[in-house]
């Protein structure tokens, strides 16, 4: 009787701990997921000189050299951050050290706070390109900027949102679930371009009434780390759907619509 009180209090202290576990990695998760959160709002806001105490164009000025060169480091530690820990090369490595559950909740939060660094160091240079303050262009420019934004958050919902920050990561996790990868899917904007998170970023980059030099450093930064991004993005994709993307690539654009002209037909994967 004492050996089998022994054993099941010990099985009971382990599943106790599981269960601790289990909680604190979602409760990590939604910590992480929050994170991502005010990041993208402050985002809009940051882009767009809108409410945010720090925005792109406002700020204590520096010498135009200093300004490029940090406006360049923090576009680069985000771009670095945000492109090799997407890798499935890193994430294997990576995963020997973040227990994979809350692997892709951390990744959310580091870019989050690659993202905050940006927003608090980003230096300001007040050479304007072109102001459009005032005429019915600003206001074409301003409903652009926000088609931009709402096509990114749009298209999240359109894979899975939750899957994408890692919530549904550390929630199977919670309710003792194997992870299941998600199914490869062609739905509304993914029937016409294969990247519409990345259109929509650069749309909201480019379209502002305002544009200083500092903006255009921004847009321009962003446009080419969205097409280093996909070319690594792409590679993984085929490594994972194989034929499946292959036959994806060619039948839709990568970011420019083709709005006639040619009907996708649905695998039945998705």
């Amino acid at each position: 009787e004492a050996l089998l009180f022994l054993v099941d209090y010990l099985y009971n202290l382990f599943r106790r701990r599981i269960v601790v576990k289990r909680t604190l990695f979602l409760l990590y998760g939604v910590v992480c997921y929050g994170f991502f959160l005010v990041a993208f709002l402050y985002a809009v806001g940051f882009v767009g000189n809108l409410i945010v105490p720090k925005s792109m164009d406002t700020g204590e000025t520096t010498s135009l050299q200093s300004a490029i060169l940090i406006n360049l480091v923090l576009l680069g530690v985000f771009a670095i951050q945000h492109s090799v820990m997407a890798r499935k090369g890193f994430k294997e490595v990576w995963t020997k050290v973040i227990p994979q559950p809350i692997e892709r909740s951390t990744y959310v939060l580091l870019t989050s706070l690659a993202l905050g660094l940006l927003y608090w160091q980003w230096q300001p240079i007040n050479i304007v390109f072109w102001d459009l303050s005032g005429t019915v262009w600003a206001y074409i420019l301003w409903g652009l900027c926000a088609t931009g934004w709402l096509i990114v958050f749009l298209s999240t919902l359109m894979i899975d949102h939750f899957d994408l920050f890692g919530l549904r990561q550390v929630y199977f996790y919670f309710q003792e679930k194997e992870y299941e990868p998600l199914e490869f899917k062609k739905i509304l904007f993914y029937k016409y371009v294969r990247h519409p998170i990345y259109l929509g970023f650069i749309i909201a980059s480019w379209a502002t009434p305002i544009m200083t030099f500092a903006h255009f450093v921004f847009a321009f930064a962003i446009s080419a780390y969205v097409l280093l991004g996909i070319f690594l993005e792409e590679q993984d994709l085929v490594a994972i759907y194989g034929e499946q993307y292959q036959e994806y690539k060619k039948a839709v654009p990568m970011l420019i619509p083709k709005l006639s002209g040619q009907k996708i037909q649905k695998h039945d994967a998705g």
